[in-house]
């Protein structure tokens, strides 16, 4: 069978496992998922808008996404033109590099960070630089020197996934005069609306470089990551060609409606914003007691630094219906990551790894 040799060395992206999948294994009615930086809660008033779209799912979607791209333009005074929508942010990921990257071209990516800029610059056939994170965070200086003639694309999660951490304006504005104005910069900002005040302004810097791609999602602070809805903020010119490689009903009816009613109740993403600072900082305290190191995180989820191997403790929450993510496949063995939950499931958790830590002490 004739194939791409590129997937050979391919490992495909594992996701948190999901609720259904643990319940069928193990038998148990409740279950806690802490894995995949979901909000622990639904958007309610978004149900209206869902019931009175069904009515026209015989239906193909609208492609060009015409009134939530409207909504969007508004909301950050930018030209519709310029905005592209995915399935998911994951999908702008894709479409980047499917527009960009030809054989043998450079990427560069910091390590450990999301999968899945590596996954799929390699199924492209481009060659990954990574550079290793110094204390949780992006050393921005090392990824200057890595950029050759070869680099067509440097990937920025900001704030970052798995650490939580983020880089600010001022970092941003340095490392900005070091890169070419070819290289292509694509910021990952999934986590943005968790971030803190001296975030970077990123679409104010595109007004100054054009080169470059913003992507968030309604996956994260909107809590519609069922219905996989994100969107990409450019350039007019690099949105044409982002365009011309995406598939023409990506993005479904109920996910472009839900997405509209998401923007328009403001006061949701703050109370959930608020929510999550204030969990957040119930785990912090525990996990402080504990004794266990976690760098802070600007985002829904801490990394925790176990320095033992996980793979025990993640079998054993399991057991007890906690999902965290386990994370060997970022090579990060001795660490995992917990979404920020509930209250409830926030001390389910912690009693949980503190009972699993009085085990493996005895």
């Amino acid at each position: 069978m004739q194939y791409r040799k590129e997937l050979d060395k391919i490992n495909s992206y594992k996701p948190g496992k999901p609720i259904e999948e643990l319940r069928r294994q193990k038998k148990l009615t409740k279950i806690y998922k802490l894995a995949s930086n979901e909000i622990p809660f639904q958007p309610a008033f978004i149900k209206n808008v869902v019931n009175k779209e069904l009515k026209n799912i015989n239906r193909y979607p609208e492609s060009t996404c015409f009134y939530l791209r409207d909504k969007l333009a508004k909301n950050f005074k930018i030209n519709p033109d310029s905005i592209v929508f995915g399935n998911g942010s994951d999908e702008i990921i894709t479409l980047a590099l499917k527009a960009f990257i030809d054989k043998k071209d450079e990427v560069i990516i910091a390590y450990p960070s999301f999968l899945v800029y590596q996954i799929q610059a390699e199924i492209f056939g481009a060659k990954v630089i990574k550079v290793p994170l110094e204390n949780y965070s992006y050393c921005l200086g090392k990824i200057a020197k890595k950029i050759t003639k070869k680099t067509k694309i440097i990937f920025i999660a900001n704030p970052d996934n798995p650490t939580g951490t983020y880089i600010n304006q001022e970092k941003m504005d340095d490392f900005l005069k070091k890169v070419p104005k070819d290289v292509l910069l694509f910021f990952d900002e999934a986590y943005f609306e968790f971030a803190p005040e001296d975030f970077p302004k990123s679409i104010e810097i595109l007004t100054r470089r054009k080169n470059m791609i913003i992507a968030r999602t309604f996956s994260k602070a909107y809590g519609l990551a069922g219905l996989r809805i994100g969107y990409g903020i450019t350039s007019k010119k690099i949105a044409q060609l982002l365009n011309k490689v995406r598939e023409p009903f990506n993005v479904n009816r109920i996910a472009q409606v839900s997405a509209q009613a998401a923007l328009e109740n403001k006061d949701f993403v703050k109370k959930v914003v608020s929510f999550i600072n204030k969990e957040k900082s119930y785990l912090y305290k525990n996990l402080d007691r504990l004794g266990v190191f976690y760098p802070k995180s600007a985002t829904n989820f801490i990394l925790v630094d176990f320095k033992k191997d996980t793979k025990k403790l993640y079998e054993y929450m399991l057991d007890q219906g906690i999902i965290i993510r386990e994370l060997s496949g970022w090579g990060l063995g001795n660490f995992f990551r917990v979404t920020v939950g509930t209250r409830t499931q926030n001390r389910k958790f912690i009693k949980s790894f503190e009972n699993y830590i009085r085990r493996i002490r005895k």
